[in-house]
């Protein structure tokens, strides 16, 4: 262990939480409900971290909305699905952690700030029709609208979306058909909300917590950015932030929590760590890999496990924040009827409608030639897409924005404009069509998967949501770059079933935490689920604070012997 520590603190507390997502905010609040001073400092001016520019889902087996609507399901059930998806590449321990705890914090965190949630109605797991531990609804939870002027003074320092429509809940876009059908939307009702601020999604989700944070009395200092932790010789005693251009040395009694997402801006890291090249990004430029820099001093061990590479593209003329171009993510754009992706070979190369089977194949190296067959690659639509759906955040019947990917009469003119196989793309076109008016895809099993029926399809299109020719022309090809997934990445800190990051011998690193997108994924393994990122800060966030206030869980330990793990 380092001895680092100054000669004097500028501050004194019980717990810092280094992050203000959801993983940092859930715990210090329950270090104040335990008795414990607590302060959150963020790097960035805003709080809520990437929490607020999610979907803002909570995946929670077992959870008592479920239950009160009559839903079944098991802790049992959530783990058996989670354990044979990981494919051995988690741990059955962590897994199980995550399952049986996600719901006993969710409660508490409704009871004691108020935390307003309630089932996403008809929302399937992901892999539900292909694993009997699926369930068809129950599990995906979304928060209600949150009054957003009762942050007071933090109203506008807590972040917002520039990509999500926070103004809608999950249930007010599916009772009028969906993503794909936006021009269906209660607008009324979006404005309404977005007038009064009232934040749905990963808005209204981070929104939440702020609150309860602020309640509570938690100290949270903005553009304050942690450089190093400082320890005594036996334990983490604190940290070395940069505040106002000077260093600022904060004490920690208890712990210090690091919760500061991923590494998606940092390309070097993406590169090395998940094997990714080259990602545009929908986050903010502090999402850099600062947990890696923080603990790796200390001999925290990181660990990885397989993840994909996700596809987006960009619309000329629009830029988000950070005067950077806004990325638009391809989900669930090459999922709706009349639309498939090619690669140069003018061929298609998976699921488009289902970005867990798709994505993957983005990175397949061709080892023969050493390439990357399917990339680069291009989304292709025909007119009806421009008559009835989205593209990203190009509405329908609007016009196209120049300089967005090629436009031709024909497909074969298409090809030749973006340098993709004519004959192929026609065959690929032609192939397609046959089946998809017939609502099938024996090539790729597209539409074999309710959750992606669910996520991309048109309710309205039949006989399949998510299929349909492209006939009309004229026709239009947009080349999709690799994009991050909004943080989640495949590399993290390990930690113990309490959220202390561990060494390379498997010890915990006494006085540090890790939690949300800066831990290892363990309870994941080579699956993911929407709502479990946002599930997993909160539950680790709650163990950390616990284990540090002196009162740790010991339901771990009970439900492995009672599943004879």
């Amino acid at each position: 262990m380092l001895d680092n520590a100054p000669s004097g603190w500028d501050a004194e507390t019980d717990f810092i939480a280094v992050g203000s997502g959801i993983g940092g905010l859930s715990a210090a609040i329950t270090a104040r409900e335990l008795g414990l001073d607590a302060i959150v400092l963020e790097k960035a001016p805003q709080v809520g971290g990437v929490t607020a520019l999610s979907m803002g889902e909570v995946w929670v087996a077992a959870n008592h909305h479920a239950r009160e609507l009559g839903l079944e399901d098991s802790v049992e059930s959530g783990f058996r699905y989670l354990q044979r998806l990981s494919m051995g590449y988690g741990s059955d321990l962590a897994v199980l952690n995550k399952v049986a705890h996600a719901h006993e914090a969710l409660a508490y965190f409704e009871e004691r700030i108020g935390l307003k949630m309630e089932v996403i109605r008809d929302c399937p797991d992901y892999y539900y029709g292909h694993s009997n531990d699926a369930v068809p609804e129950g599990r995906m939870l979304e928060v209600a609208p949150f009054p957003a002027a009762s942050l007071g003074e933090w109203q506008a320092k807590t972040r917002i979306s520039p990509q999500m429509p926070y103004g809608m809940t999950h249930h007010d876009m599916l009772q009028a058909g969906g993503t794909a059908n936006i021009v269906k939307w209660d607008f009324a009702k979006m404005a309404e909300r977005l007038t009064q601020d009232e934040r749905c999604l990963g808005p209204g989700l981070a929104a939440y917590f702020v609150k309860g944070a602020l309640d509570r009395g938690v100290e949270i200092l903005t553009e304050c950015g942690v450089e190093e932790l400082i320890a005594d010789g036996e334990r983490v005693a604190g940290v070395r932030a940069v505040k106002d251009g000077r260093d600022f040395f904060v004490r920690a009694r208890k712990g210090v929590l690091a919760a500061v997402s991923s590494y998606e801006r940092r390309q070097d890291y993406n590169r090395t760590l998940s094997r990714q090249l080259e990602l545009g990004s929908m986050v903010f430029d502090t999402v850099d890999g600062a947990a890696f820099r923080l603990a790796g001093p200390l001999g925290a061990r990181v660990a990885s496990v397989p993840d994909i590479t996700s596809l987006g593209f960009t619309i000329p003329g629009m830029e988000g924040e950070d005067g950077r171009p806004l990325w638009n993510s391809a989900l669930p754009v090459i999922g709706q009827p009349h639309t498939i992706v090619v690669n140069r070979a003018g061929k298609r190369f998976g699921n488009e409608a289902f970005y867990r089977s798709f994505y993957y194949t983005i990175d397949h190296i061709d080892g023969s030639d050493q390439t990357h067959p399917n990339f680069p690659c291009w989304a292709v639509i025909d007119s009806q897409v421009r008559e009835k759906y989205p593209f990203g955040s190009v509405m329908p019947g609007s016009d196209w924005p120049e300089g967005l990917g090629e436009r031709a009469d024909t497909l074969r003119e298409l090809a030749n404009k973006t340098g993709i196989d004519a004959d192929a793309l026609e065959a690929t076109v032609a192939a397609f069509n046959a089946n998809a008016t017939q609502g099938i895809d024996p090539e790729f099993g597209r539409g074999e998967h309710p959750w992606s029926t669910w996520m991309c399809g048109d309710p309205f299109h039949q006989p399949c949501p998510v299929l349909g020719p492209l006939e009309k022309g004229p026709f239009y090809a947009v080349r999709l770059e690799r994009m991050g997934g909004t943080a989640i990445t495949s590399s993290g800190i390990l930690t113990d079933m309490h959220g202390a990051a561990l060494d390379w011998y498997d010890r915990p690193i006494p006085g540090l935490y890790v939690a949300g997108n800066s831990q290892a994924r363990m309870e994941t393994g080579a699956v993911m689920q929407s709502g479990i990122s946002n599930a997993r800060g909160m539950t680790y966030g709650w163990l950390a604070a616990r284990h540090a206030a002196g009162q740790p869980s010991d339901l771990l330990a009970r439900e492995a012997e009672r599943l004879g793990l």
